[in-house]
């Protein structure tokens, strides 16, 4: 098998507390409660400054959409138009849109992998301003939670990141090797692409159709120290804050010496907002060969395809992929990966028909 893993706003003061955090019957934990909470408090308060960063501690930096998303609680279903910042109250719910392109994949004998990238604060609770204190950082998300069991409810694959970075976050006490996200960017780090390219490829490998006596892509890495300036350090706009510095491990293709190029007729399409170009497309992006479809690639032994898009995930990347007119042909897998906070802070979810139904359902 050539797969080689490495490793493995609405205040919610107003909510009844289930509804507040998508908890059972039995309401949200103290802890989770706290956290909506605290999530909103720091969003409003945000709101009110006309601000887009909130500083933590540590050196951390949160975006406020983010933290207001988190003090939403439930998202879909009937409360989707209460919290949504769609402009379109037919586009607030999340859930009919990512089941219709799941089911669209399924009329082209396409699996799709839903993988959203958790919110920072979920993650790093411990680095917000003022935070709720607590023995470690444990798992405050029960609304996404509920939400990813809705979503296999109705036969999506989904990956749920969470769990995996926050135990690795617990498995270390190297500061450096715990940083799954960047401390001055709203993106994950190019440690938290490697842990994501982990997860995925274990998936796919699963399913055991890569050819085992076809040799695989040969790719090696090497390590860099980047500084970067971070969209949320550029949003804060602290000209005295010294730039973040991090390190990667960038990704080369032994064929061309140079990372990998994306290919459009890869069996394996990665679909994403901006956590597809960080650290692979550089510029701004600040590295390139050192991101998610990077080090998927070396893992799977053979280069992705992708569309992804600077802004919303949501509907934006399907428009991109409807243009193409292919109907996802040659593709075995579509992941769709993009930021929890599309949720409900970006411009809603449309059902859009990559793969229209006809009178002969069968697979293309």
């Amino acid at each position: 098998m050539r797969v080689m893993p490495t490793v493995l706003l609405t205040s919610v003061l107003s909510l009844p507390a289930a509804a507040a955090t998508g908890a059972s019957a039995d309401g949200p934990t103290e802890a989770e409660q706290r956290f909506a909470e605290h999530t909103a408090q720091l969003a409003e308060q945000a709101d009110g400054e006309q601000a887009q960063v909130v500083v933590g501690s540590d050196g951390y930096l949160f975006f406020a959409p983010e933290l207001r998303h988190l003090g939403l609680g439930r998202f879909w279903g009937e409360r989707a138009i209460e919290v949504s910042r769609a402009r379109n109250p037919d586009w607030a719910d999340p859930l009919p849109a990512i089941v219709d392109f799941h089911e669209q994949a399924q009329r082209a004998g396409v699996e799709l992998i839903f993988v959203p990238i958790p919110a920072k604060a979920t993650i790093y609770p411990d680095k917000l301003p003022d935070a709720p204190s607590s023995d470690e950082p444990a798992r405050l998300d029960p609304a996404h939670r509920a939400f990813l069991d809705a979503l296999r409810g109705h036969g999506v694959t989904v990956i749920d990141l969470t769990a995996d970075f926050l135990a690795h976050r617990a498995a270390t006490d190297d500061a450096e090797a715990q940083r799954l996200y960047c401390k001055q960017d709203t993106h994950f780090s190019p440690r938290g692409a490697e842990l994501a390219a982990d997860r995925l490829a274990t998936l796919i490998a699963a399913h055991g159709w890569l050819d085992d006596d076809e040799p695989g892509r040969a790719y090696r890495t090497r390590e860099l120290e980047l500084t970067i300036d971070g969209d949320l350090r550029q949003m804060l706009g602290d000209p005295d804050l010294p730039r973040e510095t991090l390190r990667a491990n960038q990704v080369i293709d032994h064929a061309t010496n140079a990372p990998p190029e994306p290919d459009r007729d890869s069996p394996v399409l990665l679909l994403a907002d901006s956590h597809g170009l960080a650290f692979h497309a550089g510029g701004d992006m600040h590295a390139s060969g050192a991101g998610l479809v990077d080090h998927l690639a070396a893992r799977l032994g053979l280069p992705l395809d992708l569309i992804a898009v600077r802004g919303s995930g949501a509907t934006p990347s399907r428009l991109q992929l409807l243009r193409r007119r292919d109907e996802l042909a040659g593709k075995r897998v579509v992941i769709w990966c993009l930021s929890v906070r599309e949720y409900t802070q970006g411009d809603g979810w449309r059902r859009v028909p990559v793969v229209p139904e006809r009178p002969d359902d069968a697979p293309r």
